[in-house]
């Protein structure tokens, strides 16, 4: 689906993830050894290689796919340089499958342990949306985001220096009693989260960022994860826990289930995909 999106060749996929697998392990690791690092800068180098002919290609044939449109598009009649369409290319294939397939495990997790709520987005399923942007809230699948201060600045009391490398806690924001009630409740219903804009620049979780510095493919990100959720909820009738499941999460950048081992009874009829 995310390289139809792009345009990009689909035979190229495992290689592709391959690369993007160096990329997001650069991104969200807070140490890295000298060869893993490495490692990581090879990987981005080699897909910054794959893509710029593709660019390129666009630019000179721009066709219907993402990569033509951010090839073509242009503010204040200034276009983007193909290292900028790349940053985005690799941001949009970072948010398909980095925080993606774990924000869709978390979902899944929170519905079986909260099975009224399940029930309700089946009945319901246009409640599926708030079910992803609570899961967003309670548990983010991006933990952390880090920050250079651009000058000295005072929180309470202690002095963060100009350069300091300053680290945000999305996940505890997203718990404050100030901003949400009854925060460590996991509630599709809650009314003080706004589902329409959990997935904009206007969210009241921080999952994406926020404003400016809001993820990119914020909107490709729930267009996937609502198409894959919808299709696993119609195919996956009593799904629960595999009996004696050891569940623990891993990751601190970026967190999520190590897996999601669960037991369910296969629905009678196949839905149509479209």
């Amino acid at each position: 689906m995310t390289l139809d999106v792009l345009g990009l060749d689909k035979k190229d996929w495992q290689q592709v993830a391959a690369w993007h697998s160096g990329v997001a392990e650069f991104i969200t690791s807070i140490v890295l050894t000298p060869e893993r690092r490495r490692h990581c800068m090879d990987c981005a180098e080699q897909l910054e290689a794959y893509l710029v002919p593709v660019i390129q290609e666009r630019r000179r044939h721009p066709g219907e796919d993402l990569i033509s449109r951010l090839c073509t598009a242009e503010f204040d009649g200034i276009a983007m340089c193909d290292r900028e369409v790349t940053a985005l290319i690799i941001n949009v294939l970072a948010a398909a499958t980095e925080p993606a397939d774990k924000t869709l495990a978390l979902l899944f997790k929170h519905l079986i342990d909260h099975p009224e709520q399940l029930a309700q987005v089946r009945q319901d399923p246009t409640l599926l949306s708030a079910a992803i942007a609570e899961t967003l809230r309670y548990t983010p699948p991006v933990q952390l985001v880090p920050r250079r201060a651009e000058r000295d600045a005072v929180f309470a009391g202690s002095t963060v220096p100009a350069g300091a490398t300053v680290f945000c806690m999305i996940g505890a924001a997203n718990r404050d009693p100030d901003a949400f009630a009854v925060p460590d409740t996991f509630d599709i219903r809650r009314t003080d989260l706004g589902t329409a804009r959990s997935f904009t620049a206007a969210a009241q979780h921080l999952a994406f960022g926020s404003g400016l510095h809001q993820c990119v493919g914020a909107a490709f990100a729930r267009a996937e994860i609502e198409t894959v959720a919808a299709m696993l909820l119609s195919l996956l009738d009593q799904i629960r826990h595999t009996p004696g499941l050891d569940y623990r999460e891993t990751g601190l950048y970026t967190r999520g289930p190590a897996s999601l081992c669960v037991d369910f009874t296969p629905a009678r009829t196949t839905p149509e995909l479209h």
